[in-house]
């Protein structure tokens, strides 16, 4: 530890402890619990939306893109999003599906993820 002596110069302060055997303790950790049972997490998601300004194909289109659907496969989830309102596009962890839901907004789809149920 530095400390400053009256006349301005630094000097160094070294303090040595000791400790005997008697001065130490022994810590015991807690018991785990090994019964606890663990829950998976619950899988989300990606739900697209009908809008009122992307044209059919352009949906179609952009679901083959970023999911690499069939052109098949595409359209019967667009018109699901047509006819129905939405459609489930993609599951999978939190953070695939955020990413699904960035690249649709990216594209100007709306989109949005909720936990599957």
């Amino acid at each position: 530890m530095d400390r400053p002596t009256p006349s301005g110069r630094l000097c160094v302060v070294t303090i040595v402890m000791t400790c005997s055997a008697a001065d130490t303790e022994t810590i015991v950790a807690p018991a785990i619990d090994t019964d606890v049972s663990v829950t998976e997490e619950r899988s989300w998601v990606v739900v697209v939306w009908n809008d009122p300004v992307n044209l059919m194909s352009y949906v179609t289109f952009v679901l083959q893109k970023l999911f690499g659907f069939s052109l098949e496969r595409a359209t019967e989830l667009m018109l699901a999003v047509h006819h129905e309102g939405r459609a489930n596009v993609a599951e999978g962890n939190r953070e695939q599906c955020e990413m699904h839901v960035f690249r649709l907004h990216e594209h100007g789809l709306w989109a949005t993820m909720e936990h599957d149920s």
